[in-house]
């Protein structure tokens, strides 16, 4: 790990420069968040959130750089932009969804925005006052579809900002809209948005980036693969799904031993489609998939939305030279690193640290973790360019 942080130091021109070049091809996504792995000899993303619900966790330093971010990102789709709903998703009685919805509106308030929160809940028919403990509440009001656009009474906005994943379906009342620019897109909800797609995404990504640092892509990559439509309450296809996690496990295997690796192989399997990693079950052995009880005591195992799986190396959590345990969760608007934080609470500074040769300084090692989570949000990009159902239009 050392030498994998020394590589992408030592290259940050290289690197700052590759990514440069990338935007100019490719739109970012207007804000994502990145879980990250350090096993301590690799270090990868596991997943890449569209609608992150966290802000709350982004401490008073970190808020003037997503103020910055925000005005950017809105600026390159909608220059003239005054007015920005935020629609949330249907957690809003939770007092910490509550805190992350109150910093997001801080943050467009301050980027420079008349921000009000609309709500597409049919449940909610009137206006809300949510309180916040040592904080400013808001208020949360029933959106009004007029015709091709969504308005809030006395309040017509250019810019409707989701905060809502649509797990549950793509609901009526967002489509077909004209004239107001929906972030992020559709196309992007976890009804639709498959997980295979962004694995291989990020995997050619890492082929290339790798190749700019010198360094095996296996070492910033999860090896993952996504099966065929499979069932796994049919004993046939389950023993399909085994033969498939077991292959991988073999992979994985090779690659522990190439690098002396003390470690026991791990494959998680999740479905491919759908909120929360529906069916997420981790194995070290092949045989528990095929065990009728085990895949009966999995919660949702039985339940992939498209009937395909996506199995993926599992990445361990290692400690590192401070001594924290946890795992890494990068924060991003547009293409900028806003801030993290660790689960443990503990907030991380991404910024990198002017210290030649110094590799292990904790200001350092956040700046690798910008990097690679930057790296999954341009696969994130990539995904939602190659699913656009709207592409065509403009080939």
């Amino acid at each position: 790990m050392e030498e994998l942080q020394k590589r992408i130091l030592d290259s940050m021109p290289a690197i700052e420069r590759w990514f440069r070049l990338e935007w100019m091809e490719h739109t970012p996504l207007f804000y994502s968040a990145v879980d990250i792995r350090n096993a301590g000899y690799k270090l990868s993303p596991v997943d890449l959130d569209l609608y992150p619900g966290q802000w709350h966790r982004l401490t008073a330093d970190m808020v003037p750089l997503a103020v910055q971010a925000a005005m950017a990102g809105i600026e390159k789709i909608c220059p003239e932009a005054r007015n920005l709903m935020l629609i949330p998703d249907h957690r809003i009685h939770e007092s910490e969804y509550q805190h992350s919805l109150a910093q997001l509106l801080r943050i467009f308030h301050m980027a420079g925005f008349n921000v009000r929160v609309g709500s597409i809940d049919p449940n909610l028919t009137e206006t809300r006052d949510i309180a916040i403990a040592q904080g400013a509440g808001f208020t949360i009001e029933p959106v009004l579809r007029e015709g091709q656009r969504l308005q809030l009474k006395h309040f017509n906005p250019c810019t409707l900002l989701l905060n809502h994943d649509l797990g549950q379906g793509i609901p009526g009342i967002l489509e077909d809209l004209v004239g107001q620019y929906l972030l992020p897109p559709l196309h992007g909800a976890w009804a639709t948005r498959q997980r295979g797609d962004f694995g291989t995404a990020y995997e050619d990504l890492a082929k290339r980036f790798g190749k700019l640092l010198g360094v095996d892509p296996w070492l910033i990559s999860p090896m993952c693969h996504t099966t065929d439509v499979l069932d796994v309450n049919v004993a046939g296809e389950r023993q399909q799904l085994a033969d498939q996690v077991d292959e991988l496990l073999q992979k994985i295997k090779r690659k522990y031993r190439d690098y002396s690796i003390d470690d026991t192989p791990v494959v998680v399997v999740k479905a491919n489609q759908g909120r929360d990693a529906t069916g997420l079950f981790s194995v070290s052995d092949a045989r528990q998939i095929q065990a009728d009880a085990v895949a009966k005591s999995s919660p949702g195992l039985s339940s992939a939305r498209d009937g395909r799986w996506l199995l993926q190396e599992g990445v361990n959590t290692h400690s590192d030279a401070m001594g924290i345990s946890d795992d890494p969760v990068v924060y991003m608007i547009d293409r900028y690193v806003v801030g993290g934080f660790y689960r443990t609470d503990e907030p991380v500074v991404m910024a990198p640290q002017a210290t030649a040769g110094v590799s292990d300084t904790g200001h350092n090692r956040f700046y690798v973790y910008g990097v690679i989570a930057r790296l999954a949000m341009l696969a994130g990009s990539y995904q939602l360019e190659a699913t656009d159902p709207q592409a065509h239009l403009f080939d």
